[in-house]
Order: C-alpha cells, then structure tokens, then sequence
C-alpha cells in the first residue's frame, strides 16, 4: 500500500531554512521518479521541485537557487531543502511521484515576521 509522510515544516522567519522529509513505503521507490508541490489554500497546486531516478533535478522559478530537492534510495526517502524563506514560500508542502493519484496530508510551511 503506498504511504507518503511528510514532516518538518513549520513557523520560520524571513530568509530562514527548513529541511522537509518525506517518507515512502509500499512501492518500488527507486523505480520513480519524485516530486514537491505547495498548495495555498484559494490557490492551485504547484510543482516546486522535480528529482528523477537517478538524480536529475529541475526547480521552479520561484524557488531556483533557494531550494534543493534530494533522495536516498536505501533509505525510500525525499528532502527539500529550503534556504532563505520568503513569506510567498507559505503553504502546504507535499510529496508525490507523477504517477500517483493520492495526496497525502503534507506539512504546513509558515514563513511570517
């Protein structure tokens, strides 16, 4: 059964870092490639990093030179790191492969003075 369990997020203050961690299970997780999106509530879901089998990555604009997304296969699990927070960085952070049809329940970013 696959299970996808974010955490670390948190209240941060402009220009501070989180590192969010998402655990996998139930799925051949080095047979897919991975993803981050945020989601503000009235707002769409976005793709904020993208990280292929092998390691290959791609960031959206916002977030290029701030944000880093990583994997470790032997242990099934994704991270993002997240360096100098804006207040726009504010949402729900989620992990996901393409492929999947269910959202788990994500780990809240608050980024605020």
């Amino acid at each position: 059964q696959v299970q996808l369990v974010e955490s670390g997020g948190g209240l941060v203050q402009p220009g501070g870092s989180l590192r969010l961690s998402c655990a996998a299970s139930g799925f051949t997780f080095d047979s897919y490639h991975m993803s981050w999106y945020r989601q503000v509530p009235g707002k769409e879901r976005e793709m904020v990093a993208y990280i292929s089998l092998r390691g290959n990555t791609t960031y959206a604009d916002s977030v290029k030179g701030r944000f880093t997304i990583s994997r470790d296969n032997a242990k099934n699990m994704v991270y993002l790191q997240m360096n100098n927070l804006k207040p726009e960085d504010t949402a729900v952070y989620y992990c996901k492969a393409p492929q999947f049809r269910d959202w788990g329940q994500g780990t809240q970013v608050t980024v605020s003075s």
